[in-house]
């Protein structure tokens, strides 16, 4: 178990329209229940410049959950696929589709 992790992120929004902020200080919790499971939950700063909430399950590589503190809905759906710290997450924005690519370092 490694819950209170403090992480640091930057991304691109490729896709898309706005202008995103793309530095996510994040805090997580993460629960292994096996070699290829665990249960995901935390925080970060995210691309609107808003506080948002997640949680979720990791199968290996891929994360999957809802998260909250966007514009566009109170709950989305959140998936990730992330490896040795990269990451690659779909996106929308008013009718527009694009993708949020990043790199992501535990500090603590």
């Amino acid at each position: 178990m490694s819950c209170l992790s403090l992480l640091l992120a930057a991304s691109i929004h490729v896709g898309l329209e706005g202008d995103y902020q793309n530095v996510h200080p994040h805090v997580r919790c993460e629960v292994e229940h096996s070699f290829f499971n665990s249960t995901i939950v935390g925080a970060y700063y995210n691309s609107e410049s808003k506080v948002s909430t997640y949680v979720g399950q990791q199968f290996g590589i891929i994360e999957i959950g809802v998260v909250t503190g966007y514009s566009s809905y109170s709950l989305l759906p959140m998936l990730r696929i992330k490896k040795n710290g990269w990451y690659i997450s779909p996106a929308y924005e008013k009718d527009n589709w694009g993708v949020v690519l990043g790199y992501e370092k535990k500090i603590f």
